[in-house]
């Protein structure tokens, strides 16, 4: 099968391309608005894109009457906003930031997640969430249908059991968080597997044991 993307429409590649190139994290975003209302939404095209500096992106669909998501109105406003992962326990409440609300209503308030203050920037971070980054735009870009916001990492906010300071490894067997895959569908990330176990560095830690 072989498909000419020139002869598709906007939508017909977005189903075909955001149904193949998965599974993909999840931001979830939290901004804050002129009155000091938190938003907070999820967004799948979101990855790393380096450390040195810690730089990460969320690209964001505009609407169809061309105005903005209340999250890129707020990144562009003013320049903050803390990327979280969502794991299983709030994977439901994530689903659910992404609904249609007013602007003067706050996600966070509507599906019952807490917050607590952030330490560099004025957004503030999921309670339950298991990883948060606050960060500052870096860059931003703009297609005919999307803002793609480069975000700088100012500060990390981990669970207590997630990573061994020690080393700055990630305990892996506690952490389980959700993707998204093609259409309405989500993934759990508990099946796992390595690669290269003979290789000289590869050998067996007891910090990436999956319980």
């Amino acid at each position: 099968m072989q498909i000419d993307f020139a002869t598709l429409s906007a939508y017909q590649r977005y189903k075909l391309m955001a149904s193949l190139i998965v599974p993909r994290p999840i931001a979830l975003v939290t901004t804050i608005n002129a009155s000091g209302v938190v938003n907070a939404a999820p967004f799948s095209m979101f990855n790393m894109m380096g450390e040195d500096p810690p730089i990460l992106f969320i690209s964001i669909n505009k609407l169809q009457d061309m105005h903005l998501k209340d999250t890129a109105a707020n990144i562009l406003a003013n320049g903050q906003f803390v990327v979280h992962i969502a794991d299983e326990p709030m994977a439901e409440q994530m689903h659910r930031c992404g609904e249609t609300l007013p602007s003067d209503v706050s996600e966070l308030a509507v599906v019952g997640l807490g917050t607590a203050p952030s330490c560099a920037v004025a957004p503030p971070r999921i309670k339950e969430a298991p990883v948060a980054f606050e960060c500052a735009l870096s860059e931003q870009m703009e297609t005919a249908s999307r803002h793609i916001f480069i975000g700088k990492v100012l500060w990390l906010h981990a669970r207590e059991d997630l990573i061994d300071l020690d080393t700055y490894r990630v305990r892996l067997q506690n952490y389980f968080p959700v993707a998204r895959f093609g259409a309405s569908y989500y993934i759990r990330t508990r099946d796992r597997f390595a690669l290269g176990a003979g290789a000289v560095g590869a050998e067996a830690n007891p910090i990436d044991e999956i319980n």
